[in-house]
Order: structure tokens, then C-alpha cells, then sequence
């Protein structure tokens, strides 16, 4: 696998995880056009990195298409895309609908414009490669949030469609999932974050590094903690004994909580 000369959009890329991924690219030679929804820092981020900046909506179905629109103009094609963009919006039963239709929006359906319009010219060349930013959370679970545990299940679940749907016509599809990183999301979790930071929260650098190993090795997830593997195995194998166990960190969190009031 090389990257070098290839035309490359990297969403939700003005800082975080999606800031480092495109540093990296830019690094193994690809032609990366950044977006994000802040102007500023995404002409900055572009600026600092050597990319080219096209600031505006990722995730609806028009600011999708204006972005790939731009970036084709640029790049010529776009043989990669990832798809990093995320939001934490609501956490359990309170959350109001438009914190879903927020959360659905970025964390899952922004995937699937993407691909509608992303996919049908790479089968024509016979090749393509989707990168979702997706997260432990769409492996397993996040007990702080539903909205963003729900979306991210979606996330994973399109990116396992989409791979297994067209990966012998050569389309390449991978997701990214985590657990603590050092990002401002993690800084804002609030009670969660012990628990993110239980087995360690990696650098976004961290995470550039794991996904281009997984690349080069062809492997659809990511796993910057490679720990989400043992829990993923056993809550498949064992899933009552996994939902208990989740269960009792709940409990744990609302003591924590409890206590600090």
C-alpha cells in the first residue's frame, strides 16, 4: 500500500484525531484536503500541515456534497476518504431529539452521503479506501451517552456493510476505534473519563500511527488499545457476563458521582 500522490479528504481535521491523521498523510505523500466547521482553524490546521483547506458541514447531505465537490476540483479524485468527523450530543434518556438528529447526523448518516457519492466512481476504477472514525464505544458500548454509543454501533455497523458488501471490487474500508484519547473530547467527559483512561488515553499521533499500520496490513479495525480486542471477544462470547460487568461500572460511576456531590 502507498499513499504517495493519492488524493485524500480528511473530515473533522482541524484538531484531534483528524488533525494527526491528515499531518500523516501529508507525510507519506498523499495530497490531503482538510475539512472542518471552524474557517479559521481549518485554513490554520491546512496551512501548518501543507494541505489544502475546504472549510464547511461534513455531515449534511449538501455540505457533503459541496465538499466533495471542492476537493475532486483540487485533488482531480479522491481515492481516500476519512471520515473522522464526531460529536457527543446528549447522554441517556433525557436526551432530546435533536441531540439525536445531531448525533446521527455526524457520528453515522454523514458516512452514508459520503459513500453515496464516493463509491460508484471507485468501482469504475476498481479502487477506493473508506476510513470511518468510529470508537471502542461501537464495539462495545459507552455507558456515559446513548446517543453516542447508538451512532457509533451505526458507524461501525455501515463500515462492516460497506466492506463486506464491495471489498472484491476493491474497495478498502476501515474503522478507527479507541478508547481515551487526548483530546478535548476526553477532557470534557466529565465522570467518564477514569474509565477512558483506564487502560491509558493514547496521543491523536498515536492513533495516526495504529491507523496507518492497519492500513499497510489491510486490517478493517483499528485498535490504538489493543485491549477493545480481548473485550470485544468476550462480549461476544459471554455477553450476559459483559452487560453485568458493564452494569456494575455504572454503579461504580454513579457512587463516584454520589460521592463528589
Amino acid at each position: 500500500m502507498s499513499l504517495a500522490g493519492q488524493g485524500v479528504v480528511v473530515t473533522g481535521a482541524a484538531g484531534g484525531i483528524g488533525r494527526a491523521l491528515a499531518a500523516r498523510l501529508v507525510r507519506e505523500g498523499a495530497r490531503v484536503v482538510v475539512n472542518d466547521l471552524d474557517p479559521e482553524r481549518t485554513v490554520a490546521t491546512a496551512a501548518e500541515i501543507g494541505a489544502y483547506a475546504v472549510p464547511g458541514n461534513g455531515a449534511t447531505e449538501a455540505g457533503i456534497a459541496a465538499l466533495v465537490a471542492a476537493a475532486s476540483e483540487h485533488l482531480g479524485q479522491i481515492d481516500a476518504w476519512f471520515a473522522n468527523a464526531g460529536i457527543v450530543r446528549g447522554l441517556g434518556l433525557d436526551a432530546t431529539e435533536a441531540e439525536w438528529a445531531a448525533s446521527w447526523e455526524v457520528n453515522t448518516m454523514a458516512h452514508v452521503r459520503a459513500a453515496r457519492l464516493l463509491v460508484p466512481g471507485w468501482l469504475e476504477r476498481g479502487q477506493g479506501r473508506f476510513v470511518v472514525t468510529a470508537s471502542a464505544a461501537g464495539l462495545l458500548t459507552a455507558l456515559g451517552s446513548a446517543t453516542y454509543s447508538a451512532t457509533k454501533h451505526g458507524a461501525v455497523g455501515f463500515a462492516e456493510w460497506l466492506s463486506a458488501t464491495y471489498r472484491h471490487r476493491g474497495i478498502s474500508v476501515h474503522a478507527i476505534c479507541p478508547q481515551g484519547v487526548q483530546t478535548d473530547m476526553l477532557a470534557n467527559s466529565g465522570p467518564m473519563e477514569s474509565l477512558l483512561v483506564a487502560d491509558g488515553a493514547v496521543t491523536p499521533e498515536e492513533v495516526a500511527e495504529a491507523t496507518m499500520t492497519a492500513l499497510r496490513e489491510d486490517r478493517f479495525l483499528v485498535l490504538p488499545h489493543p485491549q477493545v480486542a480481548d473485550y470485544y471477544r468476550g462480549r461476544a462470547a459471554d455477553t450476559d457476563r459483559w452487560l453485568r460487568g458493564m452494569n456494575r461500572l455504572q454503579r461504580q460511576l454513579e457512587n463516584e458521582e454520589e460521592e463528589s456531590r
